[in-house]
């Protein structure tokens, strides 16, 4: 908004929307997508695994509240991973001031990124949200294990847009209009699918191929995305 940049990859879609709402982004584009993960000690002391991402977390809040070996590490960060975990926190049926504001000590924030926050959690034998790809980044590196990995509501979507220069005319509407076409490119998007399979045995992130786009976010039709911004 402050025009720092020219050019947004995110993944959050309500305030994706309201930036372009509010006149501030112009000709998104997803580009790729993953899923978030509950995950937490082998030992699974709240007992969530295989539950619903809403039921893992009232099991995780209820049972933390009495033992105090149970915790649950946000990133606490605004990040688009912080905001999912808020959706979760909702569609659970909590208001998430309530949860943030918990004074039993199940509930701690991190305020740092992804990777220092599995860390934190790993030496908490906690549980946290995580997107895939960055869990398997540091899997080996900590103990924690994927404990909820079904639900509608992990999915992941990134999407990459323009700054308006009708909103902020001194940004670089060039040079953010050549990225956004490179990431929705042929050859960025067999990357993506590439990435992190030699390494982890899987892709870190899934590329917007095929008719993906509708099926997953509702996009008209996938050319919706793929069209080159012009």
């Amino acid at each position: 908004m402050r025009s720092d940049v020219d050019v947004l990859a995110v993944h959050d879609r309500a305030r994706e929307d309201q930036f372009i709402a509010d006149g501030y982004g112009i000709n998104r584009r997803c580009f790729a997508y993953n899923y978030f993960v509950i995950v937490g000690p082998e030992s699974d002391p709240a007992g969530i695994k295989g539950m619903t991402p809403e039921d893992a977390f009232r099991a995780i809040r209820e049972k933390g509240m009495t033992d105090t070996t149970i915790k649950f590490v946000s990133r606490g960060d605004a990040s688009g991973t912080h905001a999912a975990e808020q959706r979760v926190w909702k569609s659970a049926g909590f208001e998430y001031g309530d949860i943030r504001n918990s004074t039993e000590g199940w509930y701690v924030e991190s305020g740092s990124g992804m990777g220092p926050t599995l860390v934190m959690a790993n030496e908490k034998y906690a549980y946290t949200l995580s997107d895939i790809g960055t869990f398997l980044a540091f899997k080996g590196q900590i103990q924690l294990v994927p404990l909820v990995e079904q639900g509608d509501i992990l999915l992941n979507v990134y999407a990459v847009m323009a700054v308006n220069p009708e909103k902020q005319p001194h940004v670089n509407a060039t040079m953010a209009t050549n990225f956004i076409n490179f990431m929705i490119s042929n050859e960025t998007q067999q990357m993506i699918g590439e990435f992190g399979v030699a390494e982890y045995g899987e892709p870190l992130f899934h590329p917007l191929s095929g008719g993906k786009c509708k099926e997953l976010f509702g996009c008209p039709t996938w050319e919706v995305c793929a069209t080159p911004v012009t």
